[in-house]
């Protein structure tokens, strides 16, 4: 071994504190362009923010001056300036400098809160040049600035004074009487972090203020402009909030059909969360505010916004995925009650028709929310999509029936019903055109549930077992990035079947064409449509065969979609225990000793099953919500990746089990019944 190949404990790198954040900015601000400077902005305005939102805050200023730096002032309590006792810091210095440091952990300083728990303002702070923060609190203001995360003094204004390392919070003065309280942060960021280009955009500044200004209608935003010698001002407050960002949202020229929909309300929900000395607990229970504005127009154009704690969601998630399902299910059963809607025969309108013509905003307040990424584009928080389906379904539901809104609820109806036809006859127009033209090869096969563009990394394609679990699955899945493509039965054994009947086969050609990469030397991975490919079978032997033989087929003639670690197999829950009395617990299990085992812990801990404890005999026998929750949301659910490890070994396995040659398999079956539990096996 050459002396260039050791590799011992001098070779580790440990980053500490905010320099992982210098090493790796995009790991904690989502990107190095353009949106990753806004969003520095984002993290700072967004605690001064969490400070209106609990009620202490009223006023909050963003200056933007002609040097390029950003400063945020707020009238709430402050950053608390007290020592913390176990770190000997201020809290300002502690919240500043060390990640994950702050009052949003569980503790009495907030419910709810849209900051990034203490990565964010100290991510500003690594990421910058120069940082200033004076906090004004019990009468005296106290002063403290640092550079690239370290505490110190300048000598002179501006980033490129000198600078002397020292740490501590300074008190500059008093506060003038009558002064509020509150804290002001300006900040340099340093372009070098960033790709070359990148820049604050003003107009993403202002966009997010205004935002947050009709989210937080207690509040007013200010925004000052610095240009040349003039500063531009721009105030943002709106007492109505929602209603009037509705207003906002919809297209100017369009006419509303009703009128707005404001819906509020309070639930609660359980989720696995970690208690403040870090161990996991089961079964804890959250409290979450729900606020909604909805309206239709008359013309076509569709938008929904969504928001956790005032940050947008730009991929919305299970907040918006129960908003969908409660104002689809609410619309469809008013239509199935009103008489002359729909004809005989004519299918229910779908979400894309109730959709058409929307302008909504989803809003809502739970306290340690989950996202997907740090960026918080998606909302993954499982128990909230039930929580929101309840009260909007509620509140919709009442919308049609009462007697003050019945007549404009039903001209909504007759304008989805009608969305729906022009949609169906659109369908059948380029279906007839696709049959007629030399091009009918290319168009997908009429069974695919397809997924809005979103890009392939994000996309994922169902291959699903049967009709019947394909209707929950449409009901459970993310239609912006979750594709189904249901196949009847079990597929062609690819292993004995030339290449020739093996395309021949109606599932298998529906597979390749809507994967659209190819088959066998000429599969191409990088036209692939999906980036995830999910084998979703039934959780018995029937199940586990369509696995063996779709398993079969990709290592055959689609390898690469293995080798690239992109094809996984669903695991569907066995069992699903129900625990007795008035907060009952739900639990799935995924095979007999797990569900004996757990059945025990509960029973131990003094709780009463529900017996016969159900047992899945099919995915089609689960509701929409326990599919998503167990077997399609990617947060909660279990999947397997299917690996070519063994190359070599797997060949071997797939010849004896699916090829044409009998007797060796029969050869392994006897040699290997002495495996079999015969006392398991019905007499």
């Amino acid at each position: 071994m050459t002396a260039e190949t050791l590799y011992g404990a001098d070779d580790l790198t440990h980053l500490e504190g905010l320099e992982a954040v210098r090493k790796r900015p995009g790991m904690y601000i989502g990107s190095t362009d353009s949106r990753g400077i806004n969003h520095l902005f984002s993290e700072v305005v967004d605690n001064s923010t969490d400070e209106g939102v609990a009620g202490y805050a009223t006023k909050i200023v963003v200056t933007l001056h002609a040097d390029g730096s950003v400063q945020v002032d707020d009238d709430g309590r402050g950053i608390p300036t007290g020592t913390h006792a176990k770190s000997g810091l201020s809290g300002v210095e502690l919240v500043l400098t060390r990640l994950h440091a702050g009052g949003k952990f569980g503790g009495s300083g907030y419910k709810t809160s849209g900051g990034l728990h203490g990565v964010g303002a100290s991510a500003v702070n690594a990421l910058s040049h120069r940082f200033d923060v004076t906090v004004k609190q019990d009468g005296k203001v106290h002063q403290m600035s640092f550079k690239h995360g370290i505490p110190g003094t300048f000598d002179a204004p501006g980033p490129k004074a000198k600078f002397t390392r020292r740490s501590g919070l300074n008190v500059t003065g008093k506060m003038k009487r009558g002064e509020r309280s509150g804290t002001s942060i300006r900040y340099w960021y340093d372009a070098r972090y960033f790709e070359s280009g990148a820049a604050l955009d003003v107009e993403g500044v202002r966009a997010k203020m205004r935002n947050t200004a009709f989210l937080v209608p207690g509040v007013t935003y200010v925004l000052r402009t610095a240009i040349e010698d003039t500063i531009n001002e721009e105030t943002f407050h709106f007492p109505h909030g929602l209603v009037d960002m509705v207003d906002f949202l919809s297209p100017s020229g369009e006419k509303p059909v009703c009128g707005t929909l404001l819906i509020t309300g309070e639930g609660t929900y359980k989720e696995n969360a970690a208690d403040a000395a870090g161990v996991m607990q089961s079964n804890v229970e959250r409290h979450a505010e729900v606020e909604v504005a909805l309206r239709w127009g008359t013309g076509y154009e569709r938008t929904v916004e969504c928001f956790t704690n005032t940050i947008r969601n730009v991929h919305g998630g299970t907040h918006r995925r129960g908003f969908d399902r409660a104002v689809t299910k609410a619309l469809q059963e008013a239509i199935s009650k009103t008489r002359g809607l729909l004809k005989p025969k004519e299918d229910m309108p779908t979400i894309e028709d109730v959709l058409e013509g929307m302008t909504a905003v989803v809003h809502v307040r739970l306290p340690e929310p989950q996202f997907t990424s740090q960026t918080k584009d998606e909302l993954s928080t499982a128990g909230i999509t039930r929580v929101l389906q309840g009260i909007v379904d509620k509140h919709v539901k009442a919308w049609t029936e009462d007697r003050k809104t019945k007549s404009e609820a039903k001209v909504v109806l007759q304008k989805v019903v009608d969305a729906s036809r022009v949609r169906l006859t659109q369908k059948q127009q380029k279906d007839a055109a696709r049959r007629k033209t030399a091009l009918e090869g290319a168009a997908m096969p009429p069974k695919l549930v397809d997924c809005r563009t979103t890009g392939v990394s994000r996309s994922e394609l169902f291959l699903v077992e049967g009709d019947s679990a394909l209707g929950s699955a449409r009901m459970a899945r993310v239609s912006e990035y979750q594709a189904l493509l249901p196949l009847r039965g079990k597929i062609l054994n690819v292993q004995k079947a030339s290449l020739g009947d093996t395309l021949k086969n109606a599932e298998i050609a529906s597979i390749v064409q809507v994967l659209g990469a190819g088959t066998g030397r000429t599969f191409d991975l990088t036209t692939m449509r999906y980036g995830r490919v999910i084998l979703m079978a039934d959780a018995d032997v029937d199940g586990s065969h369509i696995r063996t033989l779709l398993i079969t087929l990709f290592a055959k003639y689609m390898r690469p979609v293995i080798e690239d670690g992109r094809l996984y197999a669903a695991m569907p829950p066995l069992h699903k225990l129900v625990t007795k009395g008035r907060n009952p617990e739900t639990h799935f299990t995924f095979t007999q000793r797990e569900m004996e085992q757990k059945f025990a812990e509960l029973e131990k801990a003094g709780k009463s099953i529900v017996t016969p404890v159900p047992r899945f005999k099919g995915l089609g026998e689960m509701d929409a919500d326990e599919l998503w929750e167990t077997t399609m949301n990617p947060a909660t659910r279990s999947v397997r990746r299917i690996t070519m490890d063994d190359a070599e070994a797997a060949e071997g396995a797939l010849e004896l089990l699916m090829g044409e040659k009998v007797e060796p398999r029969r050869n392994w079956l006897v040699a290997s019944s002495d495996r079999v539990d015969r006392e398991a096996i019905d007499a």
